[in-house]
């Protein structure tokens, strides 16, 4: 009997927990249905930037974002084209004084930093002022306070500028203690993307290429920061290469900051600056509040530019958020060609590749599009390999110089795990109808004809890729090869060699096909739609997403798993950047 009420009670708190839900549910459909309220600043309000979540190219639009029930909810950065235009607005609105830079080392990419950096020197040229005010501040973070009228920082804080590293981790050990033998097929002698799986340390050709790109983005920002600090190029590099800034007297002795204040100080001195009663009185709007602001510029009307965002692992089939599904993305693409109201696509790529199959297939519908209107690239942190691919036909392709790209190369990675299962005390024995019905399996070691028949694949594929490059950018086919080979480049030396051809942003790329398309006034239309957020939501009742449970539980080594897990479920042959690179 006590087994029988403790099944009903179990069954009643189930029953009032869904009930409870629903009700829940229904709430906050109705609030997100309730429509845009726009806000309207106050006299004198400052715009507190922090920019301490990621930024990807894409903004969310999970209703559950901010809300944190149950682990439903995502963190809700904002998107780049957000962060962009929401500070165009508040350039443009006459009751905002200016900006409070609260920050210290922004989670975003080399190139997403400089959109955002350009985009607050834009906002600079509206006589608006900026402060940038810190604790610590990071390479990164001072870089993008650089931009700054004033740079404050902690008394005891600091202002880093020490020189750029990239860490790569090898699993070879751990495979060979493992007994899991990988089996590599490649075509380029940069395409390292399996180098941790077969080696202890950086192949040469590898480490030249890390090396080239490192110094090269070095050099863009010590550019970047002795313009916006007036300050000469050599003393920086002498800071650097010294270390000589390792205190906060030492920042301003050294003049990366104007004076060093507590929080307190630099907020009396906001007070100042907009006529404020106290501190308390002070205005201010967030960032992402800004999304709400009475747009005070002229509404746009008319034709549309489509907006198509490439933004991850680019994957056969569906693909789901943070992928670039090839039918999914084919079906955007094929959809703003048929749609006689976009005039030019923009097709924004934050992708590091991944499926040549899939690259492929999104490939031609990018040619079937540039047939019959203009099609401008635009690429974010990462555009390289399969990302690459796609963007290859493109009437203009625009870049940061900080873009990681070119990796225009070929590899096929299979693991033979027959000595780990044997150490286990598994075995395995297979019955087929012709002798290579099982090639690639992990049971067993690929044979001699096997190895032949795989690589001729690899062959096969690059030479198809470079063909597609040649074409695209009209550089001779042996021109591409000896550029390709898997190299990765920046957008500096790939502007130099001819795989991209302007600098600049996803704003740069509108402004381009605007021009191309002869529009003077357009609507921007954002592409692949996606699913409704609620029917996204509920696929997630079922449990936590596991993407965050492993991103909080693993923290930064959450890169390493998912580089492993990557390359362990690929199902084709890729057309995928080296690793996941990670600049500090």
């Amino acid at each position: 009997m006590r087994a029988f009420f403790k099944m009903v009670f179990a069954s009643m708190v189930g029953l009032l927990f869904s009930f409870f839900f629903l009700i829940l549910l229904i709430v906050m459909i109705a609030s997100a249905s309730g429509g845009k309220k726009e806000i309207e600043p106050k006299a004198h309000t400052i715009v507190h930037v922090e920019l301490n979540s990621p930024v990807p190219d894409r903004e969310s639009d999970n209703p559950f974002n901010g809300m944190g029930f149950g682990g439903l909810a995502d963190d809700a950065p904002l998107g780049l084209y957000n962060v962009i235009d929401n500070l165009d607005k508040a350039a443009a609105h006459p009751n905002i004084d200016g900006i409070f830079l609260d920050i210290s080392s922004p989670i975003t990419g080399m190139a997403t930093l400089e959109e955002i950096r350009n985009a607050l020197i834009k906002f600079k040229k509206s006589g608006k002022f900026i402060y940038a005010y810190s604790e610590a501040f990071s390479q990164t973070g001072y870089y993008l306070a650089s931009v700054a009228d004033k740079i404050f920082l902690h008394p005891t804080g600091l202002a880093e500028l020490k020189g750029l590293r990239s860490e790569l981790l090898f699993f070879k050990g751990t495979l060979d203690k493992l007994g899991v033998e990988p089996q590599v097929f490649r075509h380029g002698k940069f395409k390292s993307a399996v180098e941790p799986f077969i080696q202890e340390k950086l192949s040469e050709a590898n480490r030249e290429q890390v090396r080239t790109f490192l110094f090269s983005m070095w050099d863009h920002m010590i550019k970047g920061i002795a313009q916006s600090r007036k300050l000469p190029e050599s003393k920086l590099r002498e800071i650097a290469s010294q270390l000589l800034v390792t205190n906060a007297p030492a920042a301003v002795a050294n003049k990366l900051v104007d004076e060093l204040k507590y929080r307190d100080e630099v907020l009396e001195m906001l007070k100042t600056k907009t006529s404020a009663e106290s501190i308390e009185k002070l205005e201010w709007l967030k960032l992402a509040e800004l999304n709400d602001l009475e747009d005070k510029r002229e509404k746009a009307k008319g034709d549309k530019i489509a907006i198509v965002y490439a933004e991850g692992d680019i994957i056969d089939g569906e693909g789901s958020e943070g992928q670039v599904g090839s039918v999914e993305f084919a079906e955007a693409l094929r959809k703003a060609r048929l749609d006689d109201k976009v005039k030019a696509v923009v097709l924004r790529i934050n992708s590091p590749g991944g499926s040549a199959l899939a690259s492929e297939t999104i490939w031609r519908e990018v040619v079937l599009t540039k047939k019959v209107k203009p099609v401008i690239a635009s690429m974010g942190n990462v555009a390289a390999s399969g990302g690459y691919y796609i963007a290859a036909p493109a009437d203009t392709i625009v870049a940061s110089p900080n873009t990681i790209t070119g990796s225009i190369g070929v590899f096929g990675l299979f693991f033979n795990a027959q000595k780990f299962t044997n150490n286990l005390g598994v075995t395995i024995d297979t019955v087929k109808t012709t002798p290579m019905a099982d090639i690639m399996t992990s049971a067993r070691g690929v044979t001699p004809r096997e190895s032949e028949i795989i690589q001729a694949e690899v062959e096969r594929i690059y030479d198809n890729f470079i063909t597609r490059v040649s074409e695209g950018r009209g550089i001779p086919k042996d021109q591409v090869d000896s550029i390709a080979q898997g190299r990765v480049w920046t957008g500096v030396d790939a502007k130099r060699i001819g795989l991209i051809d302007v600098f600049g942003g996803l704003e740069t790329a509108i402004e381009i096909a605007a021009k191309k398309a002869k529009l003077e006034n357009y609507r921007l239309s954002v592409m692949p739609v996606r699913e409704d957020p609620f029917q996204r939501v509920l696929k997630r009742l079922g449990g936590a997403s596991e993407k965050a449970v492993l991103e909080k539980t693993l923290g930064p080594s959450y890169t390493y798993y998912q580089q492993m897990n990557r390359l362990m479920n690929m199902k084709s042959y890729q057309a995928r950047m080296p690793y996941q690179i990670e600049v500090y």
